[in-house]
């Protein structure tokens, strides 16, 4: 292997450590047995949630895991596998992953990084799970009127009364 070789290859490692470094979440994919169309799909609708998504030689990524103190995932990466990286929304490689294999049975989730921490597939199923940023806004904000639309019935039904009383 000549120099610039390694050289490359030094940099592809640091430059996937980086992405674990600065990822929010990391989803970690077998796409054995899908086809190019169904690959370009899978990618086109990640990138529209803002999701990076690339396969890496798992030497390689092995290494940058390690760099990145996330080495737990390497027992995952055996096989080829592609990797989901979000900066932004934690949420977002895991609901587009697990969305598209439930239609694409041949994608399977093996694991992830959720906020530095490794996860399980089955944590990565339950975080895509989540409702999304503004259905858990809404969820808050009812939760929140709660107390006023209950306090704002109890005044009515006590003026009710006392108007029954008085009249």
């Amino acid at each position: 292997m000549s120099v610039s070789a390694i050289e490359t290859k030094k940099v592809q490692v640091q430059e996937i450590a980086e992405k674990f470094q600065s990822a929010a979440s990391v989803v970690v994919v077998d796409y054995r047995g899908l086809t190019v169309a169904q690959v370009t799909e899978l990618r086109k609708q990640l990138r529209e949630a803002g999701v990076e998504f690339k396969v890496y030689k798992n030497t390689l990524t092995r290494r940058a895991a390690e760099i990145a103190g996330v080495e737990g995932i390497n027992e995952f990466l055996t096989g080829p596998n592609a990797v989901a990286f979000s900066k932004e929304d934690v949420v977002a490689p895991a609901k587009v992953i697990n969305e598209f294999a439930k239609k694409n049975e041949a994608l399977e989730i093996k694991a992830g990084i959720i906020e530095g921490n490794v996860s399980s597939a089955n944590d990565v199923k339950a975080l895509a799970e989540l409702p999304s940023r503004e259905g858990l806004l809404s969820m808050l904000l009812s939760v929140l009127q709660a107390p006023v639309r209950n306090f704002a019935l109890a005044t009515k039904a006590v003026a009710e009364q006392k108007e029954e009383q008085g009249a």
